[in-house]
């Protein structure tokens, strides 16, 4: 019989380096936004690159950004090219800024670790790039005009997803307010818009948000025992 996600228990992790009970999928996928960053970052600084690699950034966002007019060459005009089919997935890796990469990173490496704990590292990885193809999807078709789509977070925003899952599914075993669950998302949406408020923004959000729908749709697919165990427990409250 399948085991459900709340029977299981973080694995004891031994002395060793923190970075072992890591899944290997979470590592590279925060390892790429740190590198590239830092690669970009060493251009702005005139380190790499020469006079060239101060633009290098720039181009990224020209290169490998994701912009609705990639969405509309896609979806509406059939335009199914690798060069932008990546781009819903590449635009995750490339930042505005060494403090966006590097926050992105970290709270990528702090969700990861804590879903990974009980989700399969194809698990991880499912939720991982479906948030962020997702919201790129989301954003393309909801926010025509706006600039590109730069960033991780729409795929840390599907981690909180699954997270929110995992508490939502905890929450019921112990009979307690399941609503408890999305104070995370509440929190994290609400900060976003008073910043926001206070100092402009686009309508990244958008994309954040489908991230974590995303993030919370698929959880139940691939959490341990799938969806049979989902639907057996929901059956029997």
């Amino acid at each position: 019989m399948p085991h459900s996600i709340v029977n299981q228990r973080p694995a004891v992790v031994s002395q060793e380096h923190p970075f072992n009970s890591i899944p290997p999928i979470v590592i590279v996928l925060a390892g790429a936004v740190f590198a590239i960053e830092a690669v970009f970052s060493l251009a702005d600084a005139g380190v790499l690159g020469g006079r060239a690699g101060i633009g290098w950034r720039v181009a990224a966002f020209q290169d490998y950004g994701f912009s609705p007019g990639v969405w509309e060459l896609v979806a509406e005009r059939g335009i199914w090219a690798r060069e932008y089919l990546s781009r819903f997935v590449t635009y995750a890796f490339v930042h505005h800024d060494f403090t966006s990469a590097i926050f992105g990173g970290a709270m990528l490496l702090a969700l990861g670790k804590f879903v990974g704990d009980l989700f399969h590292w194809a698990a991880v990885a499912a939720v991982a790039l479906g948030s962020c193809v997702g919201g790129a999807a989301v954003f393309g078709a909801m926010a025509p005009g706006n600039p590109p789509l730069l960033g991780a977070y729409p795929m840390v925003y599907g981690m909180i997803g699954a997270f929110t899952y995992i508490t939502w599914f905890r929450l019921g075993q112990l009979g307690q307010n399941q609503l408890q669950a999305f104070r995370l998302i509440g929190f994290l949406l609400g900060l976003q818009l008073v910043f926001g408020l206070l100092f402009g923004g686009g309508l990244t959000w958008i994309a954040d948000l489908s991230g974590f729908l995303v993030g919370l749709f698929i959880a139940p697919f691939v959490a341990p025992g799938g969806w049979a165990s989902f639907l057996r427990r929901m059956r029997q409250r």
